[in-house]
This record gives structure tokens, sequence and C-alpha cells, in this order.
């Protein structure tokens, strides 16, 4: 692992701690609302492991929040431009994902998220995730499989769909090169 995603990782978990910290729960409170275990728990807070996407949802959506904003709470530091080389970026270690979040810090309730998902790769998100938020997935480049329940959504490349009412949802590239896409969202 890099040294960005090192830092990504350790700020992720900092953020976590604080989230957990604030509301006056211990681990096993958080295992049980998130159901993660402590000790990975434990692992993501020090940083000594990098979580996957769907940990992540897991713990935003025990917190009443977003990956999205969580994943923001951790990296942004205010400001009205956010700078390329000051966004943050993270990278499933399970699919190679890889999510730059573009929006600078704001309290405006809309949030740019830009996704590269490899070719073959899969990334399912279960409905809590989408229950604090509206959204639209704009497709850059390649192409992109999006079910949602049971509906799959073809798109290629420029087409735009609005989410419906939340569901279990999964995102797959099926190649033969990757998912370039832009997610725009507006927290409720």
């Amino acid at each position: 692992m890099d040294d960005i995603s090192n830092d990504i990782t350790a700020t992720i978990g900092r953020r976590i701690h604080s989230e957990r910290t604030v509301r006056g729960w211990s681990l096993a409170e958080l295992a049980e609302r998130s159901d993660v275990s402590k000790a990975m728990l434990s692992a993501i807070e020090r940083g000594t492991t990098s979580p996957t996407a769907a940990l992540l949802v897991r713990i935003a959506a025990a917190f009443g929040m977003t990956l999205s904003t969580l994943i923001a709470r951790a990296e942004m530091q205010g400001g009205g431009v956010s700078r390329k080389h000051e966004q943050p970026v993270w990278q499933d270690p399970a699919t190679g994902y890889i999510r730059r979040h573009l929006s600078p810090a704001s309290q405006m309730p809309l949030e740019l998220i830009r996704v590269s998902l490899p070719a073959g790769a899969k990334v399912s998100l279960p409905a809590a995730s989408y229950a604090f938020i509206k959204q639209q997935i704009w497709l850059i480049d390649g192409r992109l499989d999006f079910t949602e329940g049971d509906v799959v959504h073809r798109l290629e490349p420029g087409d735009c769909l609005a989410l419906g009412a939340p569901s279990d949802c999964v995102f797959h590239a099926p190649g033969p090169d990757a998912a370039e896409y832009l997610v725009a969202l507006v927290r409720d």
C-alpha cells in the first residue's frame, strides 16, 4: 500500500473513532449497530487495515450517514475550492474500485464523486446506503450495468440515471474497459 492509501486509511480510522466517541458509543455498541466485528473496527480505527466499501457503508449507516459523508468528514478540511491534488481518493482493497471526492467541504447538500470501477469488477451496496440520499449516475466512459433492486440498467457513455427509492444495488463494469462515472448525490 502506498503512502496516499496509508494516509486515507488512517484518516478514515480517526474519523470513525471520532464519530463513535462523540456519540459515547463503545466499540461493542458500534459493532452491534454496524454488524462489523469489534476486532475489525479496532483495526480500522487504528489504521492498520484498509476497510472495504461494504464495511464502510455499514459503519456509515450505523452513524446515520452515507459513505460519501463519512469519507468527506474524514478528509475535507474546509474551503471553497477542492483542488485535484487535495481531493480524497480511496481505493476499495477488495475490488480495486477507486473513488475521488470532488466537492469542496461545505454545508451544501450536493456532493460530486468520480468513480473508476475496473473491468469485470462488481460492488454491491445495501439499500441502507441510499436511505439518506438521492443520486444520479452519469457514465463518462466504458460500460456500467447498474442493478437497482430487480431492474438492470445498462449504461453507455453519456447516459445519466436517476436512482429511485432505496433498494439493494450492484455496480458492475462488464468491460472490456473500466467504467468511469460521476455520482451526484443530494443529502436529505
